[in-house]
């Protein structure tokens, strides 16, 4: 739908406004932009040319017209619309269609679905489609007995193309993962610090969870929550040297954090925690700027929920993130701690 010049020029000159979502017209001679229902009148065919959206027109220098202006916030309403049904359509999809299907079939050309999608979730189709794989696996392990029926359930085409990746997404082995953990040795201690109580969990590859709270108990009760089989390992005199480091750390913000990470996210969950480990302590960014550093601007609030999410306090600065008129937002372990933390960054 509107793929050919001849169609999208048709479209202008009837002022379609199911056009909108698919294209906007240039004209060369004025340098304005417009939607195909733009209500102005019609230029010579000669100077228009067709972008596949806003952005790629105001790229190119043009300037949107006060109508176009006026509905950019339509046209972009109709693509959180699309894209939901699409992330509905692969969610219950069994096998997960290829995104050229998928882009076929709300009329969209590949490379413009792919810039939409993006647009509106903060990541690429491919990417999303790799994690909403990786959650399916995840889901599958644990209610099936058979390792390959659950990487082919999940959608993987073979077992390598699944195994090339499965520790590194998983920070253990797919049959622990299954268990709950089972076979899998998490270290963890408890301390405490001027934020109050602190635990510190590690796996092999590294330290998947730094939480703070009030009562211990809880916070241990979260980590077996998430592995319930696991080998929890507590007082290991060695591992006590590390929750000292982590603490050391807290008290010290300005020092350098050295121990290695088991992060496991999405892939735009993790976009934005390495993003956060690059605000340097005393610094501050709003949603919308660490939407802007990982080149997912529309994505503030994506941004939000991938902050709320982290397991990895301070280690992964998402105290860091203020609104974008300075006041504190949300903090996963309690607004007071995040003004705590960086009152102490800015002290030094």
């Amino acid at each position: 739908m509107f793929k050919t010049e001849n169609e999208r020029w048709q479209a202008v000159l009837e002022r379609n406004s199911a056009a909108d979502s698919f294209f906007v017209y240039a004209v060369k001679t004025t340098g304005i932009y417009a939607v195909p229902s733009s209500a102005s009148k019609p230029p010579k065919r000669e100077n228009v040319i067709f972008f596949e959206t806003a952005e790629a027109a105001e790229l190119a220098g043009f300037r949107a017209n006060l109508h176009n202006a006026g509905n950019k916030s339509n046209t972009e309403h109709r693509w959180a619309e699309i894209i939901t049904e699409v992330c509905r359509l692969l969610e219950n999809s069994e096998p997960i269609p290829r995104v050229g299907t998928i882009a076929k079939q709300v009329g969209f050309t590949p490379s413009y679905f792919h810039r939409v999608f993006k647009s509106v979730t903060g990541v690429t189709p491919n990417a999303y489609i790799k994690a909403l794989k990786n959650r399916k696996f995840i889901e599958n392990i644990v209610k099936d007995n058979s390792i390959t029926n659950a990487i082919y359930s999940a959608g993987f085409t073979s077992n390598s193309r699944f195994y090339e990746t499965s520790n590194a997404r998983l920070g253990m082995k797919s049959q622990d993962y299954r268990q709950g953990g089972k076979g899998q040795e998490i270290y963890f201690a408890v301390g405490e610090c001027f934020m109050g109580s602190i635990l510190v969990a590690q796996t092999l590859k590294g330290i998947c969870a730094i939480l703070i709270g009030d009562d211990p108990s809880k916070l241990v009760n979260e980590v077996q929550d998430q592995f319930p089989n696991a080998e929890l390992i507590g007082a290991n005199s060695n591992f006590e040297k590390t929750i000292a480091q982590v603490i050391g750390f807290i008290e010290k913000p300005n020092s350098n954090f050295t121990l290695p990470l088991d992060i496991q996210g999405t892939a735009f969950q993790e976009r934005v925690w390495q993003a956060l480990r690059e605000v340097p302590p005393g610094k501050t960014v709003s949603y919308s700027d660490l939407a802007e550093k990982i080149g997912s601007p529309k994505s503030a609030r994506a941004v939000a929920r991938a902050c709320a999410s982290n397991r990895i306090a301070v280690a992964i600065p998402c105290h860091r993130v203020i609104r974008s008129d300075g006041s504190l937002s949300g903090y996963r372990w309690g607004v007071e701690r995040k003004k705590q933390l960086l009152d102490l960054e800015n002290e030094d």
